[in-house]
């Protein structure tokens, strides 16, 4: 009988036996692992383990909104965006065709023998934290500053991105950071976030705990320390709340570089071999870094055993078997995937619904939508021909951007002229002597100033290279060139229309004074320009909904390294915004019916049927994000004066009317005390259903009016 060749010894592997059960499989692997590549398995670059058929592998890849630092793909609005409209089955669409794209990237990657970075199929997000300030600059990736908002996008961004398979994950999804993490970025290694027990449990983990839930393959830790404990070794966050509490059955990645912070910053342990034991034993399994090297110290000097790595381990291979690593390609369902699909029409034009479904109308005076006769119009401003504005931070790439300017001279008839002038820098000062650009705005019959942020100003620590406070921004007003030239400017436009760009709420009173309508378009992706031509020119009506509150100023917020909820969002603010959470204008005219309620009392383990109608009296298709928001007695210690607990998108025609009917169940009412606790609190609360965040703001800027009721819990 001839000898075994070694290519067949090796397939004949019980861990390679795709029949075998998973847990099975995981162990045969496992038990055949030296030390040293156990460890190696437990950093974000793992070698080939060639003698049992182990690929390498890099765990680090990005998928934001769209699939990322790795060439070619189909660039989606950010993730600011995509929260900004409030679909949950859009949302999960664009995860999927991410996670569609990854897989044809992944396998024509492996069939060329590359395996590196940005190059397989576990993906760092999508990042839940609560975007409490709007000045910390990477707010643009997270859902906004809603927890049940950003818990219900998140978890509709994890489906699409995993899929349905019985057996196996399309890719795998991470939510981050957790926990309590929302900068300062420049003090991210070394601060201590201290909420109070309120505040964590209210505000910091509902989203997480959603998504855990929801079946997420891992969870990043943050570089932080959250009440005294580094995240990413946190006793209280890794072992009694998500593996205990929530029972998480996945595996916990480190943020790059954070295990070494222990040491470094925090100042918890005293070297790596002790960073990198007191991170396992506590519950993080891989190392976004080079820090769990030092495990093979950390075993001999007694800090840790090899049962203690083989728990992580476990967690990790696990993973790695469930995206079908080990097994033939004819196995596994997206093995097949076409590069073709990269960056194709069909992915484009679920870019362009999705940037079109994002934008909010701010301020209209009834200029929307542009009627098809003009005779001349100006595209001016320092992002209107910028394609770093499509893009944001964490992005993909793709050779086909559509920049504002160029969607709306494409989309113009012929015969109308369309001139395009910078006008003002991004930021920094205007050069001296004369600038065109007035005059050119006299000369035509309509201005488009095209003003805000791109992704130099604002984002994270080392990618935002124009910012001086590490990506942060240290005021959220206008760049004050750009309110100088704005001002200008509307001296000698005859009709001026404002689209603001940036991930983040952009403190513009002045600009809501001067403009006769103002459109949010945060940062649109490949097709930017196309949606917002579609938009303009009516060929697709607005339905975004801001998902973060807007203040009139700086001055507003409280100082930014408080995490406490006093005073943030349109939970707690006192002042008056600019703009409210859950505003947006539309085109049509829509109209609530009276709120109608299954019972006018509720017990602990019941539920209420909340109904209203929605009607379109307007002349044209609308699409709008019905809120519905509870609001509790103010009695109750550090109430929120709403809160958000669930919302539809639906689209009506013309004439049309729909009937909205919302299921509470008593716990939404749930109020937490200065412990943390959840409880059933007797009392009289408010139900709004709307059209924005209750408060009379809204009314004021052109919403219609809700549907209100109230309902006693008993």
């Amino acid at each position: 009988m001839p000898p075994t060749s070694p290519a067949a010894s090796v397939a004949a592997l019980p861990h390679l036996e795709a029949g075998l059960p998973l847990e099975q499989r995981v162990g045969e692997l496992m038990a055949r692992l030296t030390l040293p590549e156990k460890i190696n398995q437990l950093l974000h670059e793992n070698n080939a383990v060639e003698r049992l058929g182990v690929p390498a592998y890099n765990w680090w890849s990005e998928a934001c909104h769209g699939v990322g630092r790795n060439g070619r793909a189909t660039v989606f609005p950010q993730v600011i965006g995509l929260g900004a409209t409030w679909n949950r089955a859009l949302v999960q669409r664009v995860a999927g065709v991410i996670a569609d794209e990854a897989r044809a990237k992944h396998h024509a990657a492996v069939a060329a023998g590359r395996r590196g970075q940005y190059q397989g199929l576990t993906f760092w997000t999508p990042n839940i934290n609560i975007f409490r300030d709007p000045r910390w600059g990477r707010g643009q990736e997270t859902f906004g500053e809603d927890p049940f908002l950003t818990g219900e996008l998140g978890a509709a961004m994890v489906r699409g991105l995993q899929g349905d398979h019985p057996h196996y994950l399309k890719t795998a999804a991470c939510a981050k950071h957790f926990a309590v993490h929302s900068g300062p970025e420049q003090e991210r290694h070394g601060f201590d976030a201290k909420p109070t027990p309120k505040d964590l449990h209210e505000t910091y983990l509902p989203a997480f705990e959603k998504l855990v839930r929801t079946g997420v393959e891992a969870v990043m830790g943050a570089y932080n320390r959250t009440l005294g404990e580094p995240c990413c070794g946190s006793k209280f966050l890794l072992g009694d709340i998500l593996r205990g509490r929530w029972g998480f059955q996945g595996h916990v990645v480190s943020d790059c570089g954070a295990i070494d912070d222990f040491h470094q910053h925090h100042k918890v342990t005293k070297n790596a071999a002790e960073s990198a034991a007191l991170a396992v034993k506590n519950g993080c399994d891989l190392n976004c870094g080079c820090t769990y090297n030092d495990l093979v110290v950390a075993v001999r000097d007694g800090l840790i055993t090899e049962a203690e790595i083989d728990v992580s381990l476990r967690r990790l291979l696990t993973t790695k078997f469930k995206l079908g690593l080990f097994d033939p390609p004819a196995l596994v369902p997206f093995a097949e995937t076409s590069p073709a699909i990269v960056d194709c029409e069909q992915h484009r034009r679920l870019s362009r619904q999705a940037a079109i479904e994002s934008i909010v109308l701010l301020k209209n005076n009834g200029i929307l939508p542009l009627h098809p006769d003009h005779e001349s119009i100006l595209v001016c401003g320092p992002t209107a021909a910028n394609t770093t504005v499509l893009i944001g931070n964490y992005y993909g790439f793709s050779p086909r951007l559509v920049t504002l300017a160029e969607g709306i001279l494409e989309r113009a008839p012929e015969g109308c002229r369309v001139v395009y002038r910078a006008g003002s820098p991004l930021s920094g000062p205007m050069a001296p002597g004369v600038n065109y650009t007035y005059s050119t705005a006299a000369e035509n019959e309509l201005t488009i100033a095209v003003l805000g942020l791109d992704s130099t100003l604002e984002g994270e620590e080392g990618d935002a290279v124009a910012s001086s406070t590490g990506g942060d921004r240290a005021t959220i007003e206008l760049p004050k060139v750009q309110r100088d030239f704005l001002i200008e400017l509307r001296k000698h436009a005859r009709k001026l229309i404002v689209v603001l760009t940036g991930g983040s709420a952009l403190a513009v009173p002045e600009v809501h004074d001067l403009a006769d309508a103002i459109l949010q378009v945060w940062y649109p992706g490949c097709e930017g320009g196309r949606a917002l031509a579609d938009v303009l020119f009516g060929d697709a009506s607005p339905s975004g909904k801001l998902p973060l509150t807007v203040p009139r100023c700086t001055a507003d917020l409280p100082p930014f390294i408080d995490y406490g909820m006093r005073g943030r969002t349109y939970r707690f603010a006192e002042k008056e915004p600019l703009y409210p959470f859950g505003f947006g204008l539309t085109y049509g005219r829509l109209t609530y019916g009276p709120l109608s309620l299954s019972t006018p009392k509720l017990a602990a383990g019941q539920e209420v049927m909340v109904g209203t109608t929605l009607t379109n009296t307007g002349d044209r298709p609308v699409s709008e994000a019905v809120q519905c928001y509870v609001t509790p007695p103010r009695r109750w210690p550090e109430a929120p004066f709403a809160t958000l607990v669930d919302f539809q998108k639906i689209t009506l025609a013309p004439g049309d009317t729909a009937k909205i009917e919302f299921r509470l169940p008593a716990a939404t009412f749930a109020q937490f005390d200065a412990a943390g606790r959840a409880g059933h609190v007797p009392g009289a609360y408010g139900i709004v259903v709307g059209s924005a965040s209750p408060g009379p703001r809204a009314q004021a800027l052109g919403a219609p009016a809700p549907a209100i009721g109230s309902i006693t819990l008993v």
